[in-house]
């Protein structure tokens, strides 16, 4: 995967040669396939453009805990690179302490807090990488990101019901 990781970053390099010279870290969202082409769906239609972790697996992992700033290039299931993010803002604060602007950045679901609160202690309680699994007063990452490449897909407009043909 390393050769496809260069291509691509090569070839993004040539159309915006303002990125970094250096490689930038790629991952996937979730922790499934399904998860990750998903959420990665959504990120490339403009639906997503947040992101949590649990603080607890950064320490667990040893991973570094993104920063303002931070490039990353986004892969699909397979480990195909499909996408490069920029991080816009990062925060952290307690599970029970994520705002409702926050949920619906992540695109996920009807987009509501409760939702958003639903489904991320049951995937915290499944798949933490810390043994501590989940705490109402956990402490969160929540990233923002803006889309970098491609341009994210625009859905047109819904027709307007009153207009005269």
């Amino acid at each position: 995967m390393t050769s496809t990781l260069d291509d691509f970053w090569r070839d993004r390099r040539d159309e915006r040669p303002e990125l970094p010279t250096a490689l930038p870290e790629a991952w996937s969202f979730g922790a499934t396939p399904a998860q990750a082409d998903d959420l990665l769906d959504l990120v490339l239609r403009g639906v997503k453009d947040g992101t949590a972790s649990s603080f607890w697996d950064y320490e667990a992992s040893g991973d570094r805990v993104p920063e303002l700033g931070d490039i990353g290039i986004v892969t699909d299931s397979t480990g195909a690179p499909r996408a490069v993010v920029e991080t816009t803002s990062v925060r952290i604060v307690p599970f029970d302490e994520v705002d409702a602007d926050h949920a619906r950045a992540e695109g996920e679901g009807d987009r509501t807090l409760a939702h958003w609160r639903r489904v991320h202690e049951a995937y915290w309680r499944a798949h933490s990488e810390d043994p501590r699994g989940f705490d109402p007063r956990m402490p969160v990452v929540c990233e923002r990101f803006r889309l970098v490449w491609p341009a994210p897909a625009t859905t047109p407009p819904a027709p307007d019901p009153t207009a005269v043909a």
